[in-house]
């Protein structure tokens, strides 16, 4: 049978404090307990020492802490690492750490696998199994914070691992205000990341929170055609129609909107391709992320020729179109871009970052 006692977990912090005043304690105890849990990343209540040994007791009694486990652990030459995680119910997903990227940053996921159905992406091709709680997105996060001693440093978190946050959009906002409260990790909109194909709906919902990531958009063609192609799930929508939302979304002052580009061998790699692009992006504040394709078996597609990205990205750069080239990391342990897919059932998992 479920355990049916509140997960503290998946509590923001006005939620714990309810809970707390029914067991007849403080309010001032939900501030300790969620100290404990998001900053120190305790996971048993008898570790928590401000707490009276009878509150420790009766929250031992009543209530839960649910937290995924790290079940692999696997570092890369370039000093990756890749975390395997098994949730509650057995599934997995995977979480990944870039040391120098230049700062610290985790990669999470929100979904165990992922609906988009995008054609050079592994992940896209496991389907959705289902979508992750709060309490497992920002679990992600505590627990690696514990595990690489990052508590008390500043490091960055992007969602680009498995999944599309803004698909799962209730939790993973949710999950955000948790690590972004004074009292747990108090991350800052400026740290966190929150990558989406583009869902239109849900990203006009993101503009009028009060508490805006950064936003990457993956775009990865600069027709419909291709990329109604690309991205199966975009068929309903229109790239003008995409574009029009970002020129909307909210930006503060120097912000910029991340457009997210995988370059695939003669599919979207054209001088005709850079043009448009530049053209599409025109008047925004924006910057083009190239992410030349980590092949794998199972991707019908090839990395186009090193000279071939850097013709790509001079031309954007001569159109006045701010550039970069992502260096792919962790390919060695499959951790990179698209790469990743673990079998086996209700355990299966993978990873885009």
């Amino acid at each position: 049978m479920d355990d049916e006692r509140p997960d503290l977990a998946e509590l923001e912090l006005a939620e714990l404090e309810s809970v707390v005043t029914t067991l007849g304690a403080d309010r001032f105890h939900a501030r300790q307990i969620f100290r404990w849990l998001h900053r120190r990343g305790r996971e048993r209540f008898d570790g928590m020492t401000d707490l009276s040994r009878h509150l420790r007791a009766r929250l031992d009694e009543t209530c839960t802490i649910a937290t995924p486990v790290v079940t692999s652990r696997e570092r890369s030459s370039d000093g990756t690492q890749k975390f395997l995680f098994t949730l509650g119910d057995g599934r997995t997903i995977e979480s990944v750490f870039i040391p120098d990227t230049p700062a610290l940053t985790l990669c999470v996921s929100t979904q165990v696998g992922c609906a988009m159905r995008c054609g050079f992406c592994l992940t896209g091709q496991m389907g959705l199994a289902r979508h992750l709680t709060a309490g497992e997105i920002a679990g992600q996060v505590r627990v690696l914070a514990r595990e690489l001693e990052l508590q008390d440093t500043r490091f960055n978190i992007v969602l680009m691992g498995m999944g599309e946050p803004l698909h799962n959009y209730d939790a993973t906002m949710k999950a955000l205000r948790i690590l972004a409260a004074p009292d747990g990790l108090a991350l800052t909109p400026k740290r966190v990341t929150l990558s989406t194909v583009g869902l239109l709906p849900a990203m006009a919902r993101l503009s009028e929170e009060t508490w805006v990531p950064n936003l990457a958009v993956s775009l990865h063609a600069t027709t419909d055609r291709v990329r109604h192609e690309l991205i199966p799930t975009s068929r309903q929508q229109r790239l003008s129609d995409l574009i029009t939302a970002c020129r909307r979304f909210p930006l503060k002052h120097r912000d910029r909107i991340t457009f997210e580009y995988v370059l695939l061998d003669g599919v979207n790699d054209t001088a005709a391709d850079a043009r448009r692009l530049a053209r599409l992006l025109g008047g925004l504040r924006a910057k083009v992320n190239l992410l030349p394709l980590n092949e794998a078996p199972g991707i019908p597609f090839s990395r186009p020729s090193d000279e071939q990205v850097d013709r790509f990205a001079r031309s954007l750069a001569r159109s006045g179109v701010t550039v970069s080239v992502r260096k792919s990391r962790g390919r060695d342990i499959r951790a990179a871009c698209g790469q990743l897919i673990v079998d086996g059932g209700p355990r299966a998992g993978s990873i885009l970052i």
